[in-house]
């Protein structure tokens, strides 16, 4: 994600895919960039991976890399209220009486996975009779819309402000005036400034790219051709995800062959692997920053009469669905949709006085060939994603596209 000031470092950011991308922000940190993927990498020369993003924080891709290991305190029934290494802060200036009115500004809701998470985040909404006033902004995916919905909704009388940034550099200012008049959450993709009284995420998207990456590197022989994905440059979590990725691809045997953006489209993610195809005779893996179109690289495959490689998608249905029946070498990082549950909860602990992380950082399951059945939910729509943290809420699952078995 993207460069924060020294004292938030451990904000490593996060999104999924958004439809306009910010350029990589300067460098702000105690070690550039460029000396960070030196360290990580080894300059991985040859590797056809590239430069390292800008984006590329060394000091969080370490600490990433390491809460993958760690155990998230909180209850274990319910990974969006539980937190890694939590540093809890006072939040006592922000207490008042309800009942409260909720404001919340979204990027978005322009794929499934943010389709998913805005139902799930309504739906914990509905829990809390505090709540009197629910009012969200849909920003379309423009941050010029996004910048004008925060400032409208601070004349809206909101006692809280749930962000999810369009972009990461572009909405910092926007954020850090919403600061000065209310507390403000921010979660899903992040932003270059300490202010908010909490940033709530999975861990993030360098364990998301080593995840995958490090099954393919397992899977793949030696000299191995592989095919890296991307969506669109510039997004916080999606530069961090690819940033770990190359880390593990340099250091590695296998060859990367080609770094290609698919803009998230189906149509063109099975033209570019066709392309891939035709052009080396053989892909040995396919690496992919977001699964939603991973479906369209297997039939690629699978339409030249190719055996599908190691690949890895997301814990969208479908894909889980293809894995199974095809009997795939797959596995699938997420980025799990029960984070939309969690900026509720905070909100209402800020208003409340209660102690809340600086830096709440969320546990990030990855779906394996042994856990696959525990989340292919063959009763729920092919675009829904199983970690929607869904299944104890009013009208599940319904609401989300689903019949009950």
């Amino acid at each position: 994600m993207p460069r924060h000031k020294a004292a938030v470092a451990v904000f490593t950011m996060l999104a999924l895919a958004s439809c306009t991308t910010d350029k990589p922000p300067a460098a702000q940190s105690s070690a550039p960039a460029a000396d960070a993927s030196q360290s990580a990498a080894q300059t991985g020369q040859g590797s056809g991976t590239g430069e390292q993003s800008k984006f590329f924080v060394q000091a969080d891709f370490d600490a990433q890399l390491a809460m993958r290991s760690q155990t998230a305190q909180g209850p274990t029934d319910k990974p969006w209220e539980q937190a890694i290494a939590p540093q809890m802060i006072d939040t006592a200036k922000f207490k008042k009486d309800g009942p409260y009115h909720l404001c919340f500004s979204n990027a978005a809701v322009n794929n499934p996975w943010r389709q998913v998470g805005w139902k799930t985040m309504q739906a914990e909404a509905g829990l809390h009779k505090e709540i009197k006033k629910f009012t969200a902004l849909d920003a379309e995916g423009k941050d010029d819309k996004q910048i004008s919905d925060i400032a409208e909704l601070q004349a809206k009388g909101c006692d809280a402000l749930i962000i999810s940034p369009n972009t990461t550099a572009t909405l910092t200012p926007a954020v850090t005036a919403a600061c000065e008049k209310v507390p403000v959450i921010v979660f899903d993709r992040g932003v270059e400034t300490d202010c908010p009284v909490t940033f709530i995420k999975p861990i993030g998207g360098y364990a998301f790219g080593a995840d995958a990456a490090e099954f393919l590197v397992e899977k793949v022989p030696a000299g191995g051709k592989v095919l890296a994905l991307r969506i669109l440059p510039g997004v916080d979590v999606l530069e961090t995800r690819w940033s770990a990725a190359k880390v593990v691809f340099d250091k590695s045997k296998v060859q990367v062959v080609g770094v290609e953006f698919t803009d998230g489209d189906a149509a063109k993610t099975k033209s570019i692997v066709s392309d891939y195809i035709q052009r080396h005779g053989k892909i040995d893996g396919v690496w992919m920053d977001a699964g939603a179109t991973a479906v369209a690289a297997i039939e690629a495959f699978e339409d030249a009469g190719l055996p599908v490689p190691p690949i890895n998608g997301e814990d969208q249905q479908d894909f889980l669905q293809k894995w199974k029946d095809a009997n795939l070498t797959a596995v699938a990082p997420t980025y799990p949709t029960y984070q939309w549950r969690t900026p509720i909860i905070a909100a209402l602990k800020i208003l409340k006085g209660e102690e809340v992380p600086k830096a709440w950082n969320l546990p990030q399951p990855k779906v394996t060939s042994e856990n696959l059945s525990t989340y292919l939910k063959p009763n729920m729509p092919p675009l829904h994603y199983a970690l929607c943290g869904c299944e104890d809420l009013p009208g599940f699952p319904e609401n989300w596209g689903g019949k009950k078995s």
